[in-house]
């Protein structure tokens, strides 16, 4: 169990926040709206293969895209060797649950992505009926999972603010998210474990201290086989200073492997692009920039 080697990954698994954020649409989309999308996301894969012909290290480089307007991402880049991770769980909801229901596993089978990732937002705090919903969907992937011994197992952790714990800080989540994120993380991890769902890679939000990262690996590793799991940074949206603070700090912490750092690398080149600011051409050599600023980032760090 665990994957321990570097993993620079490109997310650009969206779904809901490209069909309302990106394009405004709501709703059932049509085949020509689908196409868009697809299309779009064609752009930041080109933008992922320029980073690896200017030198982004191949056998760390991956990309996570979802199956809906990336199907024929995923088996390009099967294709050509290169790392892929995909989705499971629905869009846009607060509550875990599969995104094509008791057919998850053929979806998955359909494409043996390197790495099977879900989305799970799980505060401790939060409705415990909930959370043992989510815990009991996910502990059953994890074990479908091992028993097919295909495709790794990322897990996306997210841990919002509960209100009563943002009041208690009045509302201030810069505080949040430095004094109490770190061990609602830590608890989430545990309390996970504990519920059976055993991830590869650990795909977590940015953290400020240095200290606060070693927690996670520490968390993450416990316990009897889970030696060589891996852990990884995730964007969260950030701007490129943010997301570089973050990575330098989690890169000297042994047991941080790389990082998932997707609409910061994206999002505005793609944005520029459709207004006509950036051609083409333009809006892919940036987003291999950034994602080449980023792989930079991580490695100078590394100890």
């Amino acid at each position: 169990m665990g994957h321990d080697q570097p993993l620079y990954i490109l997310p650009f698994d969206h779904r809901g926040s490209f069909e309302t954020g990106m394009f405004g649409w709501h709703g059932a989309l049509d085949a020509a709206q689908t196409a868009q999308i697809a299309a779009a996301k064609r752009v930041i894969f080109d933008g992922f293969l320029a980073a690896l012909a200017a030198g982004a290290p191949r056998h760390a480089a991956g990309i996570l895209v979802d199956e809906q307007f990336g199907a024929g991402i995923l088996r390009d880049a099967a294709a050509a060797g290169i790392a892929t991770a995909c989705p499971a769980e629905k869009s846009g909801q607060d509550e875990f649950d599969f995104e094509y229901g008791e057919d998850f596993g053929s979806h998955i089978a359909a494409f043996d992505p390197t790495f099977c990732k879900v989305l799970v937002r799980f505060n401790t705090e939060a409705d415990a009926a909930l959370n043992a919903r989510q815990a009991a969907r996910l502990a059953r992937l994890s074990a479908w999972l091992r028993a097919r011994g295909r495709s790794k197992f990322m897990f996306e952790l997210l841990v919002p603010p509960e209100p009563a714990q943002l009041a208690r800080l009045g509302g201030d989540r810069q505080r949040y998210d430095l004094e109490l994120r770190p061990a609602l993380m830590v608890a989430a991890i545990e309390a996970l474990q504990r519920a059976g769902v055993e991830p590869d890679v650990w795909k977590v939000e940015g953290l400020d201290r240095r200290e606060d990262c070693a927690r996670i690996v520490a968390a993450a590793r416990a316990g009897v086989g889970r030696g060589q799991v891996g852990c990884i940074v995730l964007g969260r949206g950030e701007d490129e200073g943010k997301v570089g603070e973050w990575l330098a700090t989690a890169a000297g912490v042994p047991g941080f492997i790389g990082f998932a750092v997707g609409r910061t690398d994206f999002w505005q080149p793609l944005v520029d692009w459709r207004t006509g600011i950036l051609s083409r051409e333009g809006a892919v050599a940036r987003i291999a920039e950034r994602y080449l600023a980023f792989v930079a980032i991580f490695q100078d760090h590394r100890p």
